[in-house]
């Protein structure tokens, strides 16, 4: 069980969570994801809490593979009024900002923001680090290499599984000296990595749970799904369910996605199972 200190609003992770994905952005790689205007992002933040949904995520940059990086001022200007209607409306909502911009994280959280959200894990801007410790907020560090432009140019490894895991303990030590008291690790499915390769990182999830913090599957209607079973991303919520449910089997505590409903039905089912397995319980079929 985790217990996370949401900018004064306790976390406790006792089963999975679910983050539901708004990006207040025109150019996301899935159109269902995309929400311009206040009022729409209010909207999809109430959908998805009427389904369950623990955690709403809000970025307003697109994070795909070759996307051009926006100002941060632009990028205040999408996220900044949905962060504080989301917060007035559904105070006891956990929201994170997903963003690797330090001052963003820093005007989120003190717009109701409890988590910061960063691609990057402080490397596109050396303050991140220092600014999240001040905030006192969980910090998602999600391994990439490279940069939102090069980063599928890096996806070379020896072994994937090692390099990730050799990556999140330096930085969860880099974190913890500089003050950072409660991390989530994000392998960063589809961030300088192969299709080959997340599905290795996936079928491996369960080495992470040595890190001792939460484990964050981002795997939602991304390319390797799609592009395996030659569909769009429109199309791509069946098998997005099958990975949901192999990384909660393999000990992801958040699952990060676009469909809240179909993802909460993947943890009570998985959740049925480890009942099961816990108590020596007969099914009933």
């Amino acid at each position: 069980m985790f217990t996370l200190n949401c900018n004064g609003r306790l976390l406790t992770i006792d089963k999975p969570v679910v983050m539901g994905i708004i990006n207040a952005t025109p150019d996301s790689f899935y159109t269902g994801s995309r929400f311009s205007g206040t009022d729409k992002i209010l909207l999809q933040a109430e959908k998805m809490i009427s389904e369950g949904a623990e955690i709403i995520d809000i970025g307003g940059q697109s994070t795909r593979p070759g996307s051009e990086q926006i100002s941060e001022e632009e990028e205040l200007k999408r996220v900044i009024d949905g962060i504080e209607s989301i917060h007035k409306k559904f105070p006891d909502t956990i929201i994170s900002i997903d963003t690797y911009y330090p001052g963003i994280a820093t005007k989120g959280v003190n717009a109701g923001a409890g988590i910061v959200n960063d691609i990057s894990s402080g490397s596109m801007d050396e303050q991140m680090i220092p600014v999240v410790a001040m905030l006192g907020v969980p910090y998602v560090i999600m391994h990439m290499k490279g940069t939102l432009q090069t980063m599928q140019k890096h996806a070379n490894y020896e072994d994937v599984t090692r390099e990730v895991l050799d990556f999140f303990i330096r930085k969860k030590e880099e974190c913890r000296k500089a003050g950072i008291h409660d991390v989530i690790i994000d392998p960063g499915f589809g961030f300088a990595k192969t299709i080959q390769q997340n599905f290795e990182l996936l079928g491996n999830l369960s080495i992470f749970q040595m890190l001792e913090a939460p484990i964050l599957a981002g795997i939602s209607r991304k390319s390797s799904i799609y592009k395996t079973l030659g569909v769009s991303a429109e199309e791509a919520l069946n098998g997005t369910t099958v990975l949901n449910t192999i990384a909660l089997m393999n000990g992801a505590k958040i699952l990060r996605v676009h469909d809240v409903k179909e993802a909460k039905e993947v943890v009570k089912l998985c959740e049925m199972i480890r009942g099961i397995e816990a108590w020596g319980l007969t099914s009933d079929i």
